[in-house]
Parts: structure tokens; C-alpha cells; sequence
């Protein structure tokens, strides 16, 4: 059997808005690559996250912590 055979021979998967999830996550030098799936189907697919290539930035401002002490006088 050829691939192009097992390929039309699969069932098409049914029309809906996939709700996907991720099922396990691995590093690589092309980037992160997930493994997720569909939580309504049977649906799976291979996603690939680049790397980033700006440093993070941060959403929030700082919280929690001491506040900073004066310098001593």
C-alpha cells in the first residue's frame, strides 16, 4: 500500500470547530513542537511554535515582594 492510498482510503473528519488541546510539548532547535488533539474528536496534529526571537517583555508590573529599603543615613 502507498501512502497516497492509506490517505484516501481515510474517513474525512467531521466538520466542526476543533477545540484543541495540547497533549505533550518538545523543544527543538526549529522551535517548540506540540502534540495536540481535539477534545470534540479524534482529530490530531503536529504544531510547531518558532522560537522567539525578541527577549520577553513583561505584561504586568511588579507585585508581591518587600519594598525596597532606604539606603542607610
Amino acid at each position: 500500500m502507498t501512502v497516497s492510498h492509506l490517505l484516501s482510503a481515510a474517513a474525512p473528519a467531521p466538520v466542526h470547530e476543533h477545540a484543541w488541546v495540547t497533549e505533550s510539548v518538545h523543544a527543538t532547535s526549529e522551535g517548540r513542537i506540540r502534540y495536540v488533539r481535539c477534545v470534540a474528536c479524534v482529530a490530531r496534529r503536529v504544531d510547531l511554535d518558532p522560537p522567539v526571537i525578541a527577549p520577553a517583555s513583561a505584561l504586568s508590573r511588579e507585585f508581591g515582594g518587600a519594598p525596597p529599603s532606604s539606603p542607610a543615613g
